[in-house]
């Protein structure tokens, strides 16, 4: 049966809207509840949350539905997203929940599953976990009904274990830091860390009101911290976003460097130092070509997978590799975290730096960029257009066209009823003709 709640990244939606209801989560809660409640051990699960005024809303629903099902649940607060899949691990839960829309406007809500070895759930266990949201649920007898706990030091054990990630010892001291926390998740955690690590730090983004997470702030709006950081003369600026599982840099010039550049530096640094598994970085098929053409030049090999840092985790996971990520910021670093983690990227980020000598302008530009367009095409509900024999012709001819130059990447949206077109060539002429002419076929069946 077709997956009706789960996305590429949990479920997701508009708060207080199907289905990011109180009543959906709390039935959520109890179907996720009953699956994992297996063996005869106490049976825990950990909530975190990010600065949403709805986390309020969707924390309580939670709550009640696995305490019916007798699961204990232990609520650890505003925290970032990594420190569930860290924390679930290192506290023997059952099971991890982080209720936070990332990157999207206060407006959306999103719960995201993490299991007891700190991982993100399969589509096998979210498609079973809706399967049981089908049924009645099976609640547990009076005298097991679990309780709930509130944990205070849930944020300090993550900011202890981030700054074990850098060589032990090691400083920050002389760097002026600009941190932009989206006034989300690693609004405390983030600063405090820079800080106690010796860093002159200038936070932006650390106040949160439940309406101001991502807004005009954070790595998908990171001008406010290029401004903070030409003003107040940084030697690099940090952006995350709202739930912290994503990084982007900016250097003293404030110039941004994106995913691709932060992952061709790490690959080449843990390459040289012999600690890159298998010679390999793990991307999605939207990281640039220009990554793929460096690491060739490095010796070392891009494995792509579809877009969603799910889809990395999966690929690194099956064939051993231990570093991956997305063009988009959120960097997988298995040695040290089960998901991305901005923070912890942004340290290895700082340790190069310090390591090197070298200012963030020469360790973000490790390779140039092939020029990439991306267009978005919306199409009538129901239609199909990439199924169409003309839009098919279309992209074969533009792929002819591009052939040992560029390349196309052209996937129908998860979500919406869009097509996204998304090219890359060393001519930008040739790229916008391509684009544009396949862009018109797929227009057709607006």
């Amino acid at each position: 049966m077709a997956r009706q709640f789960f996305g590429t990244d949990g479920i997701r939606g508009q708060a207080n809207t199907h289905p990011m209801t109180a009543d959906m989560a709390l039935k959520l809660g109890q179907a996720a509840g009953r699956h994992f409640r297996t063996g005869d051990h106490s049976h825990r699960v950990l909530i975190g949350k990010d600065t949403r005024r709805s986390g309020y809303m969707l924390e309580n629903a939670m709550t009640a539905g696995f305490t019916s099902v007798g699961m204990d649940v232990f609520l650890v607060g505003p925290v970032p997203t990594p420190a569930i899949g860290l924390l679930a691990r290192s506290m023997r839960a059952d099971l991890g929940v982080m209720i936070s829309a990332s990157h999207n406007p206060y407006e959306d809500n999103g719960i995201k599953f993490f299991g007891p070895d700190g991982f993100k759930l399969s589509d096998a266990v979210e498609e079973a976990i809706e399967a049981a949201m089908r049924a009645e649920p099976e609640l547990a007898d009076s005298p097991d009904i679990g309780k709930a706990t509130r944990i205070d030091d849930g944020r300090g054990r993550y900011m202890e274990y981030a700054k074990t990630t850098i060589p032990r010892g090691m400083r920050l001291t002389g760097l002026k830091i600009v941190v932009d926390c989206a006034n989300g998740a690693a609004y405390r955690t983030a600063p405090e860390v820079l800080w106690e690590l010796g860093a002159e730090v200038i936070p932006i983004g650390v106040s949160p009101n439940g309406y101001n997470i991502n807004a005009d702030c954070g790595s998908t709006k990171p001008q406010a911290a290029r401004r903070a950081v030409l003003e107040h003369g940084a030697d690099v600026g940090i952006c995350l976003d709202g739930d912290a599982d994503r990084v982007l840099i900016i250097d003293s010039q404030g110039d941004l460097a994106d995913g691709d550049q932060f992952m061709a530096l790490i690959a080449s640094r843990w390459a040289e130092a012999g600690k890159l598994a298998s010679g390999t970085l793990v991307a999605t098929v939207m990281s640039n070509l220009g990554l793929e053409r460096f690491l060739e030049g490095q010796g070392l090999k891009l494995l792509r997978t579809a877009v969603g840092d799910r889809y990395v985790v999966e690929a690194m996971r099956e064939g051993g590799y231990n570093l991956g990520g997305e063009q988009s910021g959120h960097i997988v670093m298995t040695d040290h975290v089960t998901t991305g983690d901005g923070l912890i990227a942004a340290l290895q980020f700082l340790a190069a730096m310090v390591e090197t000598g070298k200012t963030a302008s020469e360790l973000s530009r490790v390779f140039t960029a092939f020029p990439q367009m991306l267009a978005n095409v919306r199409y009538t509900k129901g239609a199909a257009p990439l199924d169409a024999d003309s839009v098919q012709a279309a992209i074969r001819e533009g792929e002819e066209r591009l052939n040992g130059c560029g390349r196309l990447v052209i996937r129908k949206s998860g979500t919406e009823p869009l097509v996204r077109i998304m090219g890359e060539c060393e001519d930008p002429a040739l790229l916008k003709s391509v684009i544009g002419e396949i862009e018109a076929e797929v227009a057709r069946f607006a």
